[in-house]
């Protein structure tokens, strides 16, 4: 279990967790690592928007370059542009500084690997373990590393998407396209997408601004008002909202409906594997609208623990056609093994141009289950010992099809599933439930809490 690394990266508070003395020593931590195996590693540095990203980015890169390793700036960007620089560019890692989603006051660390793919937990334990016994290989005055800037990364990541998509069937719809970037880094991208593919945009909180001041900038339902409300007032084709680093893209029809990640991950799925097939990838979490739409097209479905990291890297070792997760996090192979808002946008606008129909049209065909979701308290030293008992305790019980351990405990049952999984940070498990009932759902997860309660009162 790493520390500090979390399932995106470091977070914390500006200047309080997340300060320049961390980012220093994870800097010097980091290009310690890198020398082991690389003699004048090159690395490559962006940011979000927020306030705190050019003093995070400093220390980080004075820690990095202290060791050895060349420091190459690309400024501003969303974290996909500089995952797709870091793996097109042939960069032996990246950072980028961001908190994604989080509010303003709070700033973070993200490690690239040199495939544009997000760190892996093993390095991310190395860096650690570097950190915190203050082993560091700094190089000698000679040697230290170097720092210049390339502003070429947005431009390469737009060339990406154009390539990968069907631009002219994509400008014969001239689509109208809604677009709110939450004032984050997606304001230096989406917007210039859109024009590329021949689309009519109405703008919303496109102005960088690490402030935020258009809207929280997680893109749920509550946070997206204006962007539900002005759809359908601009009779436009669909709205997008991006989160603050703008990997996630969460959509709305041309109707005003919020259309949660699940049903636009399925609908990725289902036109990936639509002619041939194939695997395709993710959590535990996701709805069984992936399944079923996957299995539909003769394509098969790998679940695997939380964490967009851990789906790349199934997606990569499986040749996947697709994966992502549920929170709107969607990743196409044929771009780049991580979440991309961007290609998202430009893959849902080709899906509409190619069958002709509208958003709304094409999310009705995805199949609906309910979801219900609750929490519940578990001290973090039983947390293994729940889960191990539950697994135990379920494997005989006649109502349990089948039982999942790759994150927590999954239990298939007769019109349904349920998940149990430990907050990797908190002392709670999360509870997940899924079914065509709602209240089927809602007694499902309420069931197995109560069951958990009990071994963990048994256990105490």
């Amino acid at each position: 279990m790493t520390k500090l690394f979390g399932t995106n990266g470091i977070r914390g508070v500006v200047n309080e967790d997340m300060n320049c003395n961390l980012a220093l020593g994870i800097g010097m931590a980091w290009g310690t690592n890198l020398k082991k195996t690389i003699d004048r590693p090159k690395v490559a540095i962006g940011t979000d928007a927020r306030l705190s990203n050019h003093m995070l980015k400093n220390a980080i890169s004075a820690g990095l370059i202290a060791t050895g390793c060349d420091v190459v700036d690309v400024g501003l960007v969303p974290t996909p542009t500089l995952q797709y620089a870091v793996k097109e560019k042939n960069f032996d890692s990246g950072v980028i500084i961001t908190a994604s989603h989080n509010p303003p006051q709070f700033n973070g660390i993200k490690g690239v690997a040199s495939d544009g793919t997000e760190f892996s937990k093993d390095v991310e334990e190395e860096i650690e373990k570097i950190y915190f016994e203050e082993s560091f290989s700094l190089a000698d005055w000679k040697d230290v590393g170097n720092l210049s800037i390339w502003d070429g990364a947005i431009d390469l990541y737009l060339d990406g998407i154009l390539n990968a998509v069907d631009v002219d069937l994509i400008k014969e719809k001239q689509f109208h396209v809604v677009l709110d970037c939450g004032n984050g880094a997606g304001s230096l991208v989406a917007p210039i997408l859109l024009k590329k593919l021949g689309c009519k945009i109405t703008e919303l909180y496109c102005e960088l601004d690490g402030t935020f001041p258009g809207h929280n900038s997680e893109p749920l339902p509550e946070n997206l008002g204006d962007l539900i409300k002005k759809v359908p007032e601009m009779k436009a084709d669909l709205g997008v909202a991006q989160d603050g680093d703008a990997d996630r893209a969460i959509f709305i029809d041309e109707k005003g409906k919020y259309i949660w990640g699940d049903k636009t991950l399925a609908l990725g799925a289902k036109y990936a594997t639509i002619e041939n097939g194939g695997i395709a990838v993710t959590p535990v979490t996701t709805s069984s609208c992936f399944d079923d739409v996957v299995k539909e097209n003769n394509g098969k479905v790998i679940h695997t623990a939380v964490g967009s990291p851990i789906v790349a890297r199934v997606m990569i070792e499986k040749n996947s056609v697709f994966g992502g997760e549920e929170n709107g996090g969607l990743i196409f192979p044929e771009m780049q093994y991580c979440r991309d808002s961007a290609m998202s946008i430009a893959k849902i606008l080709e899906i509409m141009a190619k069958e002709n129909k509208k958003l709304s049209e094409l999310i009705d065909e995805i199949p609906n289950y309910e979801v219900f979701k609750i929490k519940m308290l578990c001290p973090h030293d039983k947390k293994e010992l729940v889960m191990k008992t539950i697994a135990e305790q379920t494997k005989d019980d006649n109502s349990v099809i089948e039982v999942d351990e790759t994150d927590g405990v999954k239990l298939y049952v007769k019109g349904g599933w349920v998940l149990m999984r430990p907050s990797g940070t908190e002392p709670i498990f999360r509870v997940y439930s899924e079914s065509k009932d709602k209240n089927r759902a809602e007694e499902l997860a309420l069931k197995y809490k109560k069951l958990a309660e009990d071994i963990i009162k048994n256990l105490s």
